[in-house]
């Protein structure tokens, strides 16, 4: 093998910029560096993150920092590349200007959405996990990215919402402080039933559950005398997830209210209508043996 004619091709000069020569063995380095730089970024970014989570470190800090050790390692690699080069910056000071002139014209969705995400990741407004409320969407948030926000509706159907619509807009985080809701269960009973008893009975539901929270205490309240029925509210508060889980719990004490109102003989009322005719009904009988044409 001509180890010569190896090194003199590997020292061959592709082009030359300001006085830098570029040669074949510096374009070759470039790629090679980068894949085993990359490779070493990955696995130190990985082990960080398992070792955040055996932390019991919040998942969006942990994404958060994710995405911030990215970006300084592509800067690191891409500054160290142009060393390798001979290239000085300042040879794309006019491709960056001309660049930023395009973005301003053709990207401003999304450099926007791009900005909102990381105002998003830093102040947290938003976290993985939390429950949101989007006008007549309801989900989890299950990341946090760049352009757009992954959360999955209650339906369980997967929604990626633009960064900059979660900032610009009313969106109701159900889990922004804690886990715990209020919730209420409404019940109608016939005219004529024991107010007093029903009220007791209904308390008696809410207090049987483990998974409504005590304090605040569960309160049953006489709302109002309906057109068919007496209208009685059980106002409580659970620590849920997800509206799912709120629904389990209401369906749940619907269930123990018909049960209990049947053993105490408390009729759950229904709608009804009274009809009242003035004056006599005359009904017309058809007439017989009609002539046929």
């Amino acid at each position: 093998m001509d180890w010569q004619l190896i090194s003199d091709s590997m020292s061959y000069v592709l082009f030359t910029y300001s006085g830098s020569s570029i040669t074949v063995s510096q374009v070759l380095q470039v790629p090679l560096l980068l894949f085993l730089a990359w490779f070493v970024v990955t696995r130190i970014g990985k082990l960080i993150r398992r070792a955040l989570y055996k932390r019991k470190v919040a998942p969006d800090a942990v994404h958060l920092f994710s995405r911030i050790y990215l970006v300084l390692a592509i800067a690191i690699l891409l500054v160290t590349s142009l060393e390798i080069l001979n290239i000085p910056l300042k040879a794309f000071a006019f491709v960056s200007g001309a660049v930023a002139i395009g973005v301003g014209f053709g990207a401003q969705n999304i450099i926007n959405n791009f900005i909102s995400g990381w105002i998003l990741m830093w102040e947290r407004p938003i976290r993985i996990g939390d429950f949101l409320e989007i006008g007549e969407t309801k989900g989890v948030v299950e990341s946090i990215n760049t352009r757009s926000t992954l959360i999955r509706r209650s339906d369980g159907v997967h929604m990626l919402v633009p960064n900059s619509q979660l900032l610009e807009n009313t969106v109701t985080n159900w889990t922004l402080i804690d886990n715990n809701a209020r919730s209420t269960v409404s019940v109608g009973v016939a005219y004529g039933s024991d107010a007093v008893l029903v009220a007791r009975l209904i308390k008696q539901a809410l207090d049987e559950r483990d998974d409504i929270i005590k304090q605040p205490e569960p309160v049953v309240l006489f709302a109002d005398f309906g057109d068919n029925a007496l209208m009685f509210d059980g106002i409580f508060w659970v620590c849920a997830n997800s509206e799912a889980d709120t629904r389990k719990i209401r369906s749940d004490i619907r269930f123990r209210l018909y049960q209990l109102f049947n053993e105490h003989d408390i009729v759950i009322a229904f709608p009804q209508r009274d009809i009242h005719i003035d004056g006599a009904i005359s009904i017309e009988q058809p007439a017989r043996n009609m002539p046929v044409d």
